[in-house]
């Protein structure tokens, strides 16, 4: 099985933080790089824990994500911007 993931990565402090929105799942590294690998751990981890307890299939979907043959992929929007807003 294939997965198409997003990420985001994001400086805060002294350290890179990187999210997949799709999962809501995180990790963080002292560089994009180790960001970059720490998050790929910590899905393949969390994919596992799914995997094990028989729920894979239905995370994936109820997080967005379209079976395509043999593979997963997120969802793409048509539309994104950012919104100004006053609180």
């Amino acid at each position: 099985m294939n997965l198409s993931i997003r990420i985001e990565i994001f400086k805060e402090d002294d350290v890179f933080v990187a999210l997949s929105p799709g999962l809501n799942v995180s990790s963080f590294g002292d560089t994009i790089d180790e960001a970059k690998e720490s998050i790929k751990e910590a899905i393949e981890a969390f994919l596992d824990e799914c995997r094990d307890m028989g729920t894979l299939d239905v995370v994936l979907e109820e997080s967005g994500f379209l079976r395509v043959e043999n593979s997963w992929q997120s969802r793409r929007p048509v539309a994104e911007e950012n919104l100004a807003l006053a609180v």
